[in-house]
């Protein structure tokens, strides 16, 4: 039997996306515990932050971390400075949205760049995306250049579809070693809005380092997509990160009702939102979509019932937790982290920690000193920057 073109180009878009045979994904509570464990404890680094959403460390020493309020707060030798970053434009806080991720360039120590995401309010112009409406928020992501005091020279790289919604903005960061940056943003609580290729939102999206797009993108030249978009069907990315040795780009994605995840971003995937999801409807907890698979739509690696609200994440690789070295550790805003022990691209066991001392965490990080510090959301003065050591 002869096969077609099409009928090739058809297998070759299943075998990408883990469709041509749906293997069913574990829920986090039925791996295994990791063999190899830690006793940890939780010492505070600062306090008075207000409402905390993204850790920076700077090669001086610096700590940045961004407050969703709309500034940049500097930790300096253990104790927080009462000025902030100088230099950020006006930046709103609005329900979900204000001031958000903040990340170094891989090449800082020559170039000084910084990129930050921050919502941003607006009306529609000559600039507009396909699925703008007429007024209200979107997400915007700039790079800066950092002189130690301030940040100067904003360059815009993208904007995402106007949106009036507070809800859902995504944009954590990631890089490749090909000079890409990666960042999400979510459906903007409008959940068709991921299945549609010309709409900025429900999206990963990868971009050289500059703001221009790649040639390899998957859907550059095609009329009926933006070029930007590397994965769809996303309904509100809340945390990426590059895994040390594969390279490969993992997502936290936070789902409605028992319908966290868990994925591994390919080019050009679809990973099913609303169509396919394990979450139901808040309260109600009725179905969504057509159920839990589809040919054509991704997997997770695992999923979450009951949500624990899934935030930003690391692969650890310092020496202060040697058990841990590897592994994906995620934040949760329902409270504490959830420790993945990852062999390859599987995930092999789970546990999850400090449920009692991390009350709703909202970014993690490895420092340069090979520890693990987290981010606790609070409004001010409750926010704090936390380490995570072993007893």
């Amino acid at each position: 039997m002869s096969l077609t073109g099409k009928t090739l180009a058809a297998i070759a878009v299943m075998l990408m996306t883990g469709t041509a045979a749906i293997a069913a994904p574990q829920e986090f509570t039925t791996f295994p515990a990791p063999k190899a464990r830690h006793d940890v404890k939780v010492t505070v680094v600062a306090e008075g932050l207000d409402t905390p959403w993204a850790i920076a460390f700077m090669p001086d020493g610096r700590i940045l971390v961004t407050e969703r309020t709309g500034t940049i707060r500097v930790i300096k030798d253990g104790k927080l400075l009462a000025d902030p970053v100088a230099g950020l434009p006006k930046i709103e806080e609005f329900k979900q949205g204000g001031l958000l991720d903040i990340a170094l360039d891989p090449d800082y120590a020559q170039n000084r760049f910084v990129y930050l995401s921050f919502m941003e309010k607006a009306v529609k112009g000559p600039d507009a995306k396909p699925r703008d409406q007429d007024k209200g928020n979107r997400t915007v992501i700039a790079r800066f250049t950092d002189d130690g005091t301030a940040f100067k020279d904003m360059k815009v790289l993208f904007k995402g579809s106007l949106v009036d919604s507070g809800l859902h903005f995504g944009s954590r960061f990631a890089f490749d070693t090909e000079g890409h940056i990666y960042f999400g943003i979510g459906e903007r609580g409008s959940q068709d809005r991921a299945q549609d290729l010309m709409d900025a939102a429900g999206k990963v999206f990868r971009l050289n380092r500059d703001g221009t797009v790649p040639a390899d993108n998957p859907f550059v030249g095609r009329s009926d997509a933006l070029p930007e978009i590397f994965t769809y069907g996303n309904r509100n990315p809340q945390g990426l990160a590059t895994q040390p040795g594969t390279g490969l780009i993992w997502e936290s994605e936070h789902g409605p009702q028992g319908g966290d995840e868990i994925n591994i971003i390919r080019p050009g995937t679809n990973y099913g939102w609303p169509v396919i999801t394990y979450g139901k409807t808040y309260g109600l907890g009725l179905k969504i979509g057509e159920g839990t698979e589809k040919a054509g739509m991704a997997q997770p690696e695992l999923y979450f019932v009951p949500s624990l609200a899934l935030a930003g994440m690391t692969f650890y690789d310092g020496g202060a937790l040697p058990f841990w070295r590897g592994d994906l550790i995620v934040g949760l805003l329902a409270g504490g982290i959830a420790r993945l022990d990852v062999e390859g691209d599987k995930v092999v066991a789970t546990e999850r920690l400090l449920t009692d001392e991390l009350p709703r965490t909202r970014d993690v990080a490895v420092g340069p000193d090979g520890r693990l510090y987290a981010l606790i959301e609070a409004g001010a003065p409750d926010g704090k920057l936390v380490r995570i050591d072993r007893k």
